[in-house]
């Protein structure tokens, strides 16, 4: 074998009579080159790199944390990871005209509950959630573009006020999803129901069956201490504010205004009702032991002598802590009330879940204690807290409140807001569910190899 030599040898076989391809100089010549490339790259590439100074003084994607950011001018700056730069999605309203069905589980049987009514309460998220997508940009109203498509129901009122029992509701549910070809394609997939209370999903009863793949709504993420099973799945569904006084979330809210820390009797209160359940027994045996600490007074709900909502927030105000223990599910709207009086709440309930956990760290505006461990050591614990720190955390709670009231997605700050960027991270471009096939040509079919634009109700359901 020939040894390698400095000079590379030609491709013709006249070799001896020309000069090398490259030579030595050649060489240093590119490499020269190449340095001389790279520096001035570099050096344009730091000229015109956007400064910081052009946009804001608060960077648009936080540093540390990809979490929910407040500009100098006070909105609200989404983080780009996991969300993108802009809402882009389409969603499709159902109309109670249009399926057979959806109108009773809206306004009961007899269809004469008034939505209006079903807007009060802490339940109120089910109708304040379908009017905002009704008003809503987002909103198409062709079935074949949309990205999602939305289910309106006020079932937990409707049960309330007597318009249909469990039963009806159950067969009812069926039947409307039973009339929806799109539900079908996706197997509810890109379907979304509102369960706004501690319930959840589980007011259907048969949910695990029908909706088991669909996008959940719902405040609760825990039902187990009264089901087998929670409705809540983590992936899927998304934790929703609960609903609090409008009086209470809306700019310059005149019902009742937080007091200064110095001018609160107590160091903390819990609100609410025993319902024979352990924490809040145990908070209010407490509140005996250390009446000047802990306000547990006994509320009623009815009656001459009924707690109004002023009252009620005059109560919850007079404390620097706001206890919420768990009650019949996992959530309490007490968390979110908390807020907006300007007490640091203090969760006790271990099976808890909270809304947009992507964007908001709860470790800085909020406590959250062993439900175990209640008893004289939770307020010694509450009382070595500094003020200055309580201070803080209900300042940073006071940038952030905003994402637990439902007012217009027209703000930068909104639950609706917050809900639609949750919603843009479960659209799909592909659909799919077991009774859904495709052909060489794109088109859809089902298991009969109809095509999808002429499947027709009722449609037999898993």
């Amino acid at each position: 074998m020939g040894s390698v030599n400095n000079k590379a040898r030609p491709f013709g076989g006249q070799h001896h009579h020309h000069q090398p391809l490259c030579s030595r100089t050649h060489q240093i010549g590119a490499l020269l080159l190449v340095a001389a490339t790279f520096f001035f790259t570099s050096l344009f590439d730091r000229s015109f790199r956007p400064c910081a100074s052009h946009f804001s003084t608060v960077d648009l994607i936080p540093t540390s944390r990809s979490s929910v950011h407040v500009s100098d001018g006070r909105d609200l700056l989404w983080p780009h990871r996991g969300y993108g730069p802009h809402l882009d999605l389409k969603i499709y309203v159902y109309d109670d005209r249009e399926i057979d069905g959806l109108k009773a589980l809206m306004h009961g049987r007899d269809g004469t509950i008034d939505s209006t009514t079903c807007l009060k309460g802490q339940w109120g998220t089910q109708v304040k959630i379908h009017r905002l997508l009704l008003k809503s940009r987002f909103r198409t109203q062709k079935k074949e573009e949309a990205d999602l498509f939305f289910v309106p129901a006020y079932t937990k009122c409707v049960r309330m006020m007597g318009g249909l029992n469990d039963k009806e509701i159950n067969q009812t549910y069926v039947k409307v999803l039973s009339q929806m070809p799109y539900f079908r394609r996706s197997g509810g997939r890109d379907h979304i129901f509102v369960f706004p209370s501690g319930a959840g999903a589980h007011l259907f009863r048969s949910w695990a069956t029908y909706i088991n793949r669909s996008i959940i709504l719902t405040p609760e993420g825990d039902r187990t201490d009264k089901k087998d099973t929670s409705a809540f799945n983590t992936w899927k569904d998304i934790i929703i504010p609960g609903n609090v006084e409008d009086g209470m979330t809306t700019n310059g809210a005149t019902l009742v205004h937080p007091l200064p820390l110095s001018k609160r009797k107590f160091l903390a209160n819990y609100l609410g009702r025993a319902q024979g359940k352990v924490g809040r027994l145990k908070l209010i045996d407490l509140s005996k032991q250390f009446p000047d600490k802990l306000e547990c007074p006994e509320l009623k709900f009815s009656g001459p002598d009924k707690l109004g909502r002023i009252d009620y927030f005059e109560h919850l105000r007079n404390a620097k802590f706001c206890l919420a223990p768990r009650g019949e599910s996992s959530w309490t709207l007490r968390f979110y009330e908390a807020f907006f009086v300007e007490c640091v709440p203090v969760i006790l309930s271990d099976q808890v879940e909270l809304p947009f956990q992507n964007v908001v760290d709860y470790t800085q505006i909020s406590i959250k204690w062993p439900s175990t461990r209640i008893g004289p050591e939770l307020l010694q614990y509450l009382e070595s807290i500094p003020d200055e720190n309580i201070e803080g955390m209900i300042s940073r709670g006071r940038r952030v409140r905003c994402l637990w009231a439902y007012a217009s997605e027209s703000a930068s700050c909104s639950a609706m807001r917050a809900i639609l960027w949750e919603l843009q991270r479960k659209v799909r471009l592909f659909h799919q569910s077991t009774e859904t096939f495709w052909l060489h040509n794109g088109s859809v079919v089902n298991r009969n190899l109809v095509q999808f634009s002429n499947w027709r109700p009722p449609m037999p359901l898993p």
